[in-house]
């Protein structure tokens, strides 16, 4: 049978195309008044390791925020709405996909206390396509854990026992059949896992990014670790698709951290961000994003959240992603394992309302779990979780610590500190500090300071060294943001000069030089 295609007037046409566009289902969090009536029993509903958790953090037990959210108000909101999603008990609050005038009944109803659009464009992955690197296979997979003193960690006997890491992520393939965790299958350390786009158990058969981020918290290659956490517990949430990151997967990642939280997770290691597209780089302000919203509720609830930086550094967008962007995530940078510093794609801080960010950094370069065997690979995806392995050991050696505490102490332990920029943040953590809770202090720089300048100095031993070293410095103003920051490597004794009346009135002069920092205040 022949189709005939009816043209249609102009106007006519220009009418349908505004009418699909004014009048489409959109997004929406409809906000509600109360949970009277909702009975809620803590011990019953969250496991006893998130009981543990808020003793340890002194967080109430029965919160309001804890408490499930209404089903009659979920019900009949559902009943007015093309689709109802996940309902929050943090925020008390359903999301909801409808017209305008379906939005419109539900703003009317009495125990509806706001309604808030949610954003729907898409954006890119951040994962990164690997590169040739001038470390061998072997030497990176012993560098990634031993960049951060691992070894001291290992010969104390401290592996992440004890410790809950929630892993959010694309999927975890063959995680269930990979010999890189066969420890963790063995002695049962996968607790739970939820799959939030299919809503099923199963997070083993799409996505392999997943698994590389779990190897590098916790896995074991030939004996050899990969991750530093071995011997922690884990909940593997899938919230991501496998190309496209449309804006529903904030929502799994807020369903992710609640469902984390009642299962007891300490740590949640997030290797995703969300950027362009969605968002403008002002909005980086650790408050705009609904998963920046997640994440600090997740903090308060005594979650230690360990984040990537984001793989933005060498394109348009440059700056920290989101939830990377909130105060108290602690956000991870990328270190190039060739050069000791900073490489090209990883994200630069400070968020927009000047945090510092990244806190920490690790390898970028890492070695991971492949399909059979191992890879290499290369993305902020992986200097998060690295960290995260860390953090679950540290929080292992010391279960007492709350989870500020222990993003405080992640801080100083870095290679850097008290130094810092918004390309390393404090450097890479440091096992060490742990054990000695101090620095080696040679004095390998200092001031010249005449009437008119100030010259950094280093011992000669720095300029012959084998290896080139580098000096970082940075200029502070005195509200605390950073004027100016670079790494410069150091081809003789006198490194730097600066004139003295080139600084103004409450600004800092901070230098560093193989783990020794000096600082000097106009």
């Amino acid at each position: 049978m022949t189709q005939r295609l009816i043209k249609l007037p102009a106007l006519l046409v220009l009418f349908a195309i505004i009418a699909t566009q004014v009048f489409s289902q959109e997004k929406y969090f409809v906000e509600f008044t109360d949970k009277d009536g909702v009975s809620f029993d803590p011990m019953e509903y969250f496991d006893a390791k998130a009981i543990e958790r808020r003793v340890v953090n002194q967080i109430t037990l029965s919160d309001f925020t804890d408490k499930p959210v209404r089903e009659d108000y979920v019900f009949t909101v559902g009943s007015m709405v093309e689709d109802a999603g996940f309902a929050s008990r943090w925020f008390n609050a359903l999301v909801v996909k409808a017209y305008p005038e379906q939005i419109a009944l539900v703003k009317q109803l009495s125990f509806v206390k706001g309604v808030e659009p949610l954003q729907s464009s898409v954006v890119v992955s951040l994962i990164d396509e690997a590169e040739e690197q001038a470390m061998n296979s072997e030497e990176m997979l012993v560098a990634q854990t031993e960049s951060m003193q691992g070894s001291l960690f290992e010969e104390a006997g401290i592996r992440g026992k004890g410790v809950r890491v929630a892993v959010f992520d694309i999927g975890f393939n063959q995680v269930d059949k990979h010999s890189a965790f066969q420890n963790i299958r063995d002695e049962g350390r996968i607790i739970k896992t939820w799959d939030f786009i299919e809503k099923n158990e199963d997070v083993y058969t799409d996505g392999t990014h997943g698994r590389m981020v779990l190897s590098c918290i916790a896995g074991i290659h030939e004996d050899k670790k990969i991750g530093l956490a071995t011997e922690a517990e884990f909940l593997l949430a899938r919230t991501e698709y496998k190309s496209k990151e449309p804006f529903v997967e904030e929502e799994y990642w807020l369903a992710a951290a609640e469902w984390a939280d009642k299962n007891g997770a300490q740590i949640i290691n997030s290797s995703l961000g969300y950027t362009h597209q969605r968002y403008f780089p002002k909005e980086m302000d650790g408050h705009t994003s609904l998963v920046s919203r997640a994440a600090r509720m997740a903090i308060r609830k005594g979650i230690l959240v360990v984040n990537s930086m984001g793989n933005e550094g060498a394109g348009d967008w440059k700056v920290v992603v989101t939830p990377a962007d909130v105060d108290s995530v602690l956000s991870i940078g990328g270190i190039n394992p060739n050069t000791g510093y900073h490489t090209s794609f990883s994200s630069f801080g400070p968020s927009s309302d000047h945090s510092r960010k990244p806190n920490v950094s690790a390898f970028g370069h890492v070695m991971a779990a492949a399909s059979s065997g191992m890879t290499q690979t290369q993305g902020t995806s992986f200097s998060s979780p690295l960290v995260a392995g860390f953090a679950a050991c540290v929080l292992s050696a010391n279960p007492n610590y709350k989870n500020m505490q222990l993003f405080d102490e992640i801080e100083k332990s870095g290679s850097l500190y008290p130094y810092y920029d918004y390309a390393h943040g404090y450097g890479v953590p440091q096992a060490s500090y742990f054990f000695s809770n101090q620095k080696d202090e040679n004095q390998q720089v200092r001031f010249g300071i005449t009437d008119s300048t100030i010259v950094v100095e280093v011992e000669q031993s720095v300029v012959d060294s084998e290896k080139p070293a580098i000096l970082y410095y940075h200029i502070e103003g005195s509200n605390g943001v950073l004027v100016k920051y670079a790494v410069i490597g150091i081809q003789q004794k006198e490194v730097l000069t600066f004139q003295k009346d080139s600084f103004r009135h409450g600004q800092k002069l901070r230098v560093h030089v193989k783990g020794q920092t000096i600082e000097k205040t106009f």
